[in-house]
């Protein structure tokens, strides 16, 4: 990772620095897509405010699971809707996540370029945050080729599975989170999976295969011995 800067000065206000990070991944890294609220916030509207003030509102395990996927040879991408003018203030509410002395891994922090009110009303009001974020998953995605580099995601909502599933993330492999903290697999709904943060963490071997020891995704033991959907 680097950090680069860019700076302007006028005569009215002088120096004005902009900063930001540069990840250099390799062509066949596997990346996890988080979403950030609702998803590692408990909700949507207050995961907005509360960054704002500094207050803690994030689902329990969230730090371990991603801490695990991590471990396990994976790249966490964090993308949002929220404003371009609350990056300092996203990344730092994401750096400074602390649970039982485990934090989120670093990782891009992907944001709209929208102003703030625009940014709100599309989330909040017309909850239509798929609008951005297919865009810009695909644009992403074309920087690796033809292969695809997206292996999971999580998100709180149909609408961000739905994005998930534009760049061919697998189903099985597309995580909604509630604001209780319930984990469902919302596009495979017959598949009845429910779980929460804490107890992915004790199948995270299985659903996150290390990637320097793992076989190919559909042998591992989560998807191999998974009972096929019923026929209609």
């Amino acid at each position: 990772m680097n950090q680069i800067s860019f700076t302007v000065r006028s005569s009215y206000s002088g120096y004005a620095t902009c900063t930001s990070r540069i990840f250099l991944w390799d062509s066949d890294f596997r990346v996890v897509i988080s979403d950030i609220d609702g998803t590692i916030t408990k909700s949507d509207a207050l995961g907005h405010v509360f960054t704002m003030i500094g207050r803690d509102w994030t689902h329990l395990g969230v730090a371990k699971l991603y801490t695990d996927i991590a471990r396990n040879g994976y790249k966490l991408m964090y993308l949002t809707s929220r404003a371009i003018g609350q990056a300092d203030t996203t990344r730092e509410y994401l750096k400074n996540i602390k649970q039982n002395g485990f934090q989120l891994p670093d990782g891009p922090v992907i944001m709209s370029p929208d102003r703030l009110m625009t940014s709100l009303h599309r989330e909040v009001i017309m909850r239509k945050p798929e609008v951005f974020k297919m865009a810009c998953l695909r644009d992403i995605a074309r920087l690796f080729g033809e292969r695809s580099p997206f292996y999971a995601g999580f998100g709180n909502r149909i609408t961000d599975a739905l994005s998930y599933r534009s760049v061919d993330i697998p189903s099985s492999r597309i995580f909604t989170i509630d604001s209780n903290g319930e984990v469902k697999m919302e596009l495979l709904e017959l598949a009845g999976y429910k779980s929460s943060y804490i107890h992915m963490t004790d199948l995270v071997d299985q659903m996150f295969p290390p990637i320097n020891r793992s076989a190919a995704p559909e042998y591992t033991d989560f998807n191999y011995w998974r009972a096929p959907l019923p026929a209609f």
